[in-house]
């Protein structure tokens, strides 16, 4: 589960289903007899129309005096009409001019509404806001009206009028497309594109657009019918080609003339009009069945406003620079723009060559704290304080152009859910060899066998047959490996790894943490490892962060922190640990915390696990800052550590001499919670 479900981010706004890829819509076309009765009514009428000068029994001059207003007959396959003009012959006539200038409506509608949705969901709020509203006003003009005054003004000029009636729909057809753009742009293999240097109009292309071929292909044919619709309406009223030039809609309202006369007239033109409809429709309704909503926009307020201001005002002031591949992180804020903290004042170091651990329970910051270090945080959420030192930038403050330097050459990153991070149209090969490209400079040739090398390096035995495999096409433990391979396709110095075993199995977690720890020790990079399990933790990390409701609540080395916990928070979640909680003698079973993360929004201002703390006291009500641990280096975020003495491995306190505060938990509840820190034996 990720650390950002509290509260609104790109990962907690995803739609619920992924498009249809192109092959997959064309077999669900197949699948589907309805879907394949209109797709085959449309080729015919526009095969029929396209082609009518070739084939048309009778030019659409020809009267026939003695077959005035007859029915169908061998001569008239489908009658004639109150001149004794062939109604098949015109029906077919006038089909190409009709499809030919609906067509150029849906593609003025689709040309413009596509890319001012690529532009606003890869763009800041404010530039999509600017878009949102000018869509607004374009959908709050009446269609109808402003096309009758173009036509008042230049006359039936088919061709403009469709053009304007693009235009006018765009607005629509805008907020179906930002809707499903935002939400592919927030998957985590746009992420990886942009971790790997790809500039953000080629993710939008590459990445985006390719996945939404169905949602514009549904939107084109509705678009199409629509337009049909109203061109036959048009004509109908008499704003349509001019007599003797044949229309739908003006071979209908001729035939309503004859409506009692001779009702026959009105069938064919009606039939081969609705048909078109319904079957441009059934395919869009085909195509369109079990596309997820999209997410809620980001809004852009006064407050946010205001902070972003004050953060590039303050983007020039200079920072004290990290050594070479040390990362700094000190009194880092984050928080959402108009609304509250999600992190609050952490700080930690990474030197080079080492592994920091991340842990806490969902909701803990855990996870946005890693984005940070790579600028992929939502939108809507940024730095409001604190430094993010990397050699001698400040990552917290640097531009999209500055930090797209650094992903994927200096900082790699590794997701939580590999099958999200690789593109579901593009083989592993193309995806693999098209990072080294762009981060490492090289030719064709020379990134797909560094693809290759690259598999080999993470385990992976038939790197050729992985290279022409599609993400679907392998396993979970494999596809990890491959979006390991991507975060060092540009050789980078630090690695940020957001849970990257937790979507699998035993073994292959233990397999890829083998392989993790043997690509530090081989490359020399460092490593900020964000994981729920401190067995994990035992295995790989050097160095240990303990985070709670958005603060750091302990710190230090693995043997300190797993060895002689301090905080009560802390040794809860070793006892509520398999790898380390069974360890514990005489613990018959696994500890539980009770209660749950506050909501950034309930933050107390002092400890914010008082609530669930049995050795909370009054004076825990006041802000906390980190005390220095009593064994090692580190700090510990309790008021009470040197009063309670958790870590101490000779002495440890009783339990009985924890008293909640009122409303807290029951001081029962988490005895066994805190007996792993204080007899020191945990199994790693």
């Amino acid at each position: 589960m990720s650390d950002t479900a509290a509260f609104p981010t790109r990962s907690s706004q995803r739609a619920s289903r992924r498009p249809l890829q192109a092959p997959q819509a064309l077999r669900t076309l197949l699948r589907s007899p309805l879907g394949m009765l209109g797709l085959a009514w449309l080729v015919v009428i526009v095969v029929a129309s396209l082609t009518a000068p070739l084939w048309l029994p009778y030019p659409i001059e020809y009267q026939d005096f003695s077959a005035v207003l007859a029915g169908p007959s061998a001569a008239h396959l489908l009658g004639t009409d109150e001149l004794g003009r062939d109604v098949l012959s015109r029906i077919f006539a006038a089909g190409a001019g009709s499809l030919i200038t609906t067509f150029l409506a849906a593609v003025v509608a689709i040309g413009v509404a596509l890319p001012l949705a690529l532009i606003a969901a890869a763009s800041s709020a404010r530039i999509e806001t600017i878009i949102n509203r000018v869509t607004e006003i374009a959908m709050s003009i009446p269609a109808l009206v402003i096309i009758i005054a173009v036509i008042g003004a230049v006359g039936t000029n088919l061709y403009l009028v469709m053009t304007c009636l693009g235009l006018l729909i765009a607005g629509g057809i805008y907020r179906v497309f930002v809707g499903q753009a935002k939400s592919l742009q927030s998957q985590l293999y746009v992420d990886a594109a942009e971790v790997d240097g790809l500039r953000p109009a080629m993710v939008s292309i590459r990445h985006i657009l390719p996945n939404m071929a169905t949602t514009i292909f549904v939107q084109f044919v509705l678009v199409f019918a629509i337009g049909l619709m109203l061109q036959a309406g048009l004509a109908f009223i008499g704003f349509g080609p001019q007599p003797p030039e044949p229309s739908w809609g003006g071979l209908i309202q001729s035939a309503s003339k004859q409506i009692y006369v001779h009702p026959w007239l009105m069938v064919p033109t009606g039939l081969v009009l609705v048909f078109t409809v319904l079957g441009a429709n059934a395919v869009a309704d085909t195509l369109a069945g079990g596309q997820g909503a999209p997410p809620s926009q980001v809004a852009l307020g006064p407050e946010a406003r205001r902070r972003r201001r004050e953060l590039k005002a303050a983007a020039p002031v200079a920072v004290e620079s990290a050594p070479e591949g040390m990362l700094i992180v000190k009194g880092l804020t984050i928080g959402v723009d108009d609304g509250p903290e999600l992190v609050s004042s952490v700080s930690f170091e990474v030197a080079p060559g080492t592994v920091l651990g991340v842990v806490g329970e969902s909701g803990c910051g855990k996870t946005l704290t890693a984005l940070s270090l790579v600028g992929l945080l939502p939108p809507g959420v940024n730095p409001r304080e604190g430094s993010i030192r990397w050699g001698a930038r400040d990552l917290a403050r640097l531009d999209e152009s500055g930090l797209a330097a650094i992903r994927g050459r200096e900082i790699g990153f590794v997701g939580q859910e590999p099958m999200r991070a690789l593109d579901p149209m593009f083989t592993i090969g193309y995806q693999l060899a098209g990072a080294v490209r762009r981060l490492r400079g090289v030719g064709k040739a020379d990134a797909r066998a560094e693809a290759a090398s690259l598999l080999g390096k993470v385990g992976i035995v038939d790197a050729e047959r992985v290279l022409r495999s599609y993400p679907h096409q392998i396993s979970g433990g494999m596809a990890q490996r491959v979006a390991i391979a991507l975060a060092l396709a540009g050789r980078p110095k630090l690695l940020i790894a957001d849970e990257p075993t937790t979507a699998l199995d035993v073994t292959v977690q233990a397999e890829i943490l083998s392989l993790l720890r043997g690509l530090v020790a081989e490359t020399g990079m460092s490593m900020v490892m964000v994981t729920h399990d401190f067995g994990v933790v035992a295995d790989i990390c050097d160095e240990v962060v303990v985070m709670y409701a958005g603060q750091v609540i302990e710190s230090g080395t693995v043997h300190d922190v797993l060895g002689a916990a301090e905080h009560p928070y802390t040794t809860a979640l070793l006892a509520a640990d398999p790898h380390a909680g069974l360890g514990v003698v005489g613990q018959e079973r696994l500890a539980s915390i009770p209660g749950q993360v506050p909501q950034p929004r309930d933050w107390p201002t002092g400890c914010r696990f008082a609530d669930r703390c049995a050795f909370a006291q009054p004076q825990c009500v006041v802000p906390v800052p980190l005390i220095a641990r009593d064994r090692g280096d580190g700090g510990v975020r309790c008021v009470r550590v040197h009063e309670l003495q958790l870590g101490r491995l000779d002495d440890p306190v009783p339990l009985d001499a924890a008293t909640p505060v009122d409303g807290g938990a029951d001081p029962t509840a988490p005895t066994t919670a805190a007996a792993p820190a204080r007899n020191g034996k945990v199994r790693s």
